[in-house]
């Protein structure tokens, strides 16, 4: 059995968390993000922490609960720091390189393969 559902979300320094008729808002130094909660499932704030609970086991009530403190984690990690993306190469052999604004590959090919990121990233 999962236990996602049951650990509190600890409220980092500079977030503020508003829950209002069914509806969470969640702001920071990265922006606010806002998403409407199940209503069987019910949010509070405790002690520094967003503790999420179910009214039953029923399996509904359960995978809910799970999703919910999911959701919720992932919006205090959104408005803290941000969104990004990690390249992962996996393998023996294989190299990313970057050069100037190009990111050089060698990825089992004959040839490197060059690529350009776009924009932010």
């Amino acid at each position: 059995m999962s236990r996602i559902g049951r650990a509190p979300i600890p409220i980092p320094q500079g977030v503020q968390v508003e829950i209002r008729d069914g509806l969470i808002t969640v702001k920071g130094p990265k922006g606010e993000l806002t998403r409407q909660i199940a209503p069987q499932i019910k949010v509070e704030v405790a002690d520094g922490n967003i503790v999420v609970s179910r009214p039953s086991d029923s399996k509904l009530h359960k995978s809910l609960h799970g999703l919910t403190r999911t959701l919720i984690a992932n919006m205090v990690t959104g408005v803290t720091k941000g969104f990004e993306k990690n390249l992962e190469i996996h393998g023996v052999g294989y190299r990313a390189v970057k050069q100037g604004r190009q990111v050089v590959l060698q990825v089992g090919f004959s040839h490197p393969v060059e690529v350009t990121p776009p924009p932010g990233v």
